[in-house]
């Protein structure tokens, strides 16, 4: 656990407000109650409140009464209101009284000793970068740990070395919580519209993402990565690539002359007077199938090489890369069809990259819509056999695919979404090209379930209890 009294010593105020009471905040809570501060903490959930205080020994949040004048900052959940469609009202009341307002990740880096950070951004494939580059640096014998959105919460870390590298996954919502905090090699996968409910327009989407390219002129050397196949990230590596951080550009829809790219299967990087150096080809590995993963390998490649890792090094630790659980997740193959795990597709866009892989789908999706729905999805629908509805969307996508012309049930609920698309794939097997059931929600998980890795797990768990035998 780290150590956060010397900090606290140099504060004037040593009260903190902590609200949104999940895994994070308990982190947060047992460091600084540690070190000696004062700890208020509150919660939407009256009764999660009340939880909270009694198990930690802290101090409720009252909004009526609290004093603001003694609090250092509101250490906020990234998944509380900071701008649209209108501030929380705790958070009005902190920057009423001129109350800092961040997330767990800029208090950590505020305390912790001077280490290695990469941070990993972007609409999709975030978590596969972050969790590669994790694995690619361990692999390649750094002191590597994972952390932020992905991983552990940052405050259960361990006090870190001066030769650890730690890769933080960032969410929009825990960059806009971070005034300070940028990290020493900043990464960008791509941007496509998501979260517009809470930063109003894809423009200031995609500023909240920017940020961590910023210079502060405390790092001696910071560097980044960008990936320019989309029209954001091509403004922002074109606006970053004249500050003073050294910044690769990533691609796989074209060659580079200067940057790393993808290009028939294969990774390449190329500098500027020098013959470009064809890394290896990545199709083979099963983890990083479909242009997605190529983005996702390429970004990670290039940030563990600002570490002066080699390319044949990293290349050979990329063969090992297991994937992650909800992400595009081989969960069984029954008879031939495969049952796949794609929960962490929460927006149409990452389900996008799923559907493209595939053919003879059985698609399980819905759940809490996001603002652009199925949009951009039409491409891909003739991929599709049939669509199993779920959740709160269910009415509102059966009339979408009504005028897309395909074929759908209601089912509701998760158990009945497996077993009929079992059902239905097991019929059907031995198609060309094989089947799929898979779960890609395009779609928050709030609806029904308390995060997109319940979500899957449960998915998981009805496809684990389905009979092997043929049906």
């Amino acid at each position: 656990m780290i150590d956060a009294s010397e900090y606290l010593q140099n504060l004037e105020k040593k009260s903190f407000l902590v609200f949104g009471l999940g895994k994070s905040s308990t982190a947060v809570v047992k460091v600084l109650k540690k070190a000696g501060a004062t700890l208020y903490a509150g919660d939407d959930s009256e009764d999660v409140t009340e939880e909270f205080i009694k198990k930690h020994d802290v101090k409720a949040y009252d909004p009526e009464t609290q004093d603001w004048s003694g609090i250092h900052a509101l250490i906020l959940s990234p998944g509380v209101p900071l701008t649209d469609p209108e501030p929380h009202d705790v958070v009005k009341a902190a920057q009423e009284a001129g109350v800092d307002v961040i997330c767990d990740i800029e208090l950590f880096f505020r305390i912790a000793p001077k280490c290695t950070t990469i941070g990993v951004t972007g609409t999709n494939g975030k978590s596969t970068t972050a969790s590669l580059t994790h694995h690619l640096l361990e692999k390649c014998g750094k002191n590597s740990v994972l952390a932020g959105n992905i991983g552990h919460p940052i405050f259960a870390l361990n006090k870190p070395k001066k030769d650890q590298v730690i890769v933080v996954e960032l969410s929009s919502f825990q960059i806009d919580l971070m005034p300070r905090f940028r990290p020493d090699i900043s990464v960008l996968t791509n941007i496509t519209p998501d979260h517009l409910d809470r930063h109003g327009t894809i423009e200031n989407y995609a500023d909240v993402k920017a940020r961590i390219f910023e210079p502060l002129a405390d790092h001696e050397k910071f560097y980044g990565v960008i990936c320019t196949d989309d029209e954001y990230g091509r403004k922002i590596y074109d606006k970053a690539k004249d500050t003073d951080r050294e910044i690769i550009e990533v691609s796989t829809l074209k060659a580079l002359s200067n940057g790393v790219y993808v290009q028939e299967d294969h990774l390449c990087e190329a500098k500027t007077g020098q013959d470009v150096l064809d890394v290896g080809d990545i199709s083979g590995i099963p983890a990083l199938k479909g242009v997605h993963n190529h983005q996702n390998a390429a970004c990670a490649y290039a940030a563990v090489r600002f570490l002066d890792v080699s390319s044949a090094d990293i290349f050979g630790a990329m063969q090992s890369f297991p994937g992650l659980e909800h992400r595009q997740f081989l969960t069984r193959t029954i008879n031939g069809v495969a049952y796949v795990n794609d929960s962490k597709a929460t927006n149409a866009g990452a389900s996008a990259m799923a559907l493209g892989c595939r053919n003879n789908i059985y698609w399980i999706v819905g759940g809490r819509k996001k603002k652009t729905g199925l949009e951009g999805l039409e491409p891909y629908f003739k991929r599709v056999k049939h669509a199993f509805l779920i959740g709160e969307s269910m009415d509102e996508f059966a009339d979408w695919l009504d005028n897309h012309g395909v074929d759908y049930s209601r089912s509701m609920t998760m158990e009945n979404a497996v077993v009929a698309a079992h059902e239905m794939a097991q019929e059907n097997r031995g198609q060309p090209g094989g089947g799929v059931v898979l779960l890609s929600p395009a779609c928050a998980s709030f609806d029904q379930f308390s995060s997109f890795e319940d979500r899957g797990d449960v998915f998981t768990k009805l496809v684990q209890d389905l009979p092997e035998e043929n049906v």
